[in-house]
């Protein structure tokens, strides 16, 4: 068996190890999750150093180790050096890359994941910089387009195009201000209060979290479309800050632990 492998690369974590080293977290589509040694990138003229940094993609050569793999050769592919460039960009790549190292698997081919992942760290990048509340709103409509996506890869998304008890179409209805559902993490999304059975079922225990208006609703069910268009994006601010944080609550509890990028969102949009 050979002692040395290939694969490509999305490195999502990096933590110092030795006095040059770092240990290296990096998503493959070949092998899931591997940990793997850069030696001495820390040294100030590592050839491998700017490739061993956050959000780069190589083309790898690494040899397997009794412990841990180290990297021989990288070549760097591709590299979402935009996303370090703007503290917003950066805490919604790092928050999105948390989610995937808590969901991916080591060992195994994680195609799927890793050019979801790609496609949504590509789209964040390519906002413009700013610092308006525009800006804002888009940055956070595409952040909870990528939570959403991830949830759904993993098959746990929230149930939002129908009412999560009955399985009766859910539409939005923007004629009545007070119109509203309500929506249970633990029972796996939005209810249609209406619903009779729903109210009265003695079958059901139905734990209320919040509740939804319409316009709220609304940017749930587009969240499954491949891309969002360009009116949702800038649809109520404070809309979209309702649905990332409900997105938040729902993951953290339906994957049991709590997201630590997402203080850095909050603070980026309080700032």
């Amino acid at each position: 068996m050979s002692r040395t492998y290939k694969a490509t690369g999305i490195n999502l974590k990096a933590i110092p190890i030795g006095e040059s080293d770092r240990l290296l977290t990096i998503l493959t589509p070949e092998y899931g999750l591997i940990r793997v040694v850069a030696p001495g990138v820390r040294k100030p003229k590592s050839k491998l150093g700017g490739r061993s940094e956050l959000f780069v993609v190589n083309q790898l050569l690494i040899s397997q180790g009794r412990s841990l793999d180290r990297i021989n050769q990288a070549e760097t592919i591709l590299s979402y050096a935009g996303l370090s460039q703007n503290l917003g960009k950066l805490a919604a790549g790092q928050y999105l890359a948390e989610l995937v190292l808590h969901q991916a698997l080591s060992g195994h081919p994680q195609t799927e994941l890793f050019y979801l992942l790609s496609e949504h760290l590509e789209r964040i990048e390519k906002l413009k910089n700013k610092t308006d509340r525009l800006w804002h709103t888009q940055l956070i409509s595409y952040l909870a387009h990528g939570i959403y996506h991830l949830l759904a890869i993993e098959g746990i998304a929230p149930q939002v195009q129908i009412c999560c008890i009955t399985g009766r179409p859910l539409q939005p209805n923007f004629n009545h201000p007070n119109w509203q559902v309500g929506f249970s993490i633990d029972s796996g999304g939005a209810i249609k209060l209406a619903d009779n059975s729903v109210i009265s079922s003695s079958q059901q225990q139905v734990r209320m979290n919040t509740m939804l208006n319409a316009n709220q609703l609304s940017l749930f069910q587009q969240l499954a479309q491949p891309q969002l268009n360009a009116q949702v994006e800038l649809t109520s601010h404070q809309d979209w800050v309702i649905v990332e944080k409900l997105l938040r609550k729902y993951t953290q509890y339906h994957l049991g632990y709590s997201i630590r990028s997402a203080a850095l969102i909050d603070t980026f949009l309080n700032g």
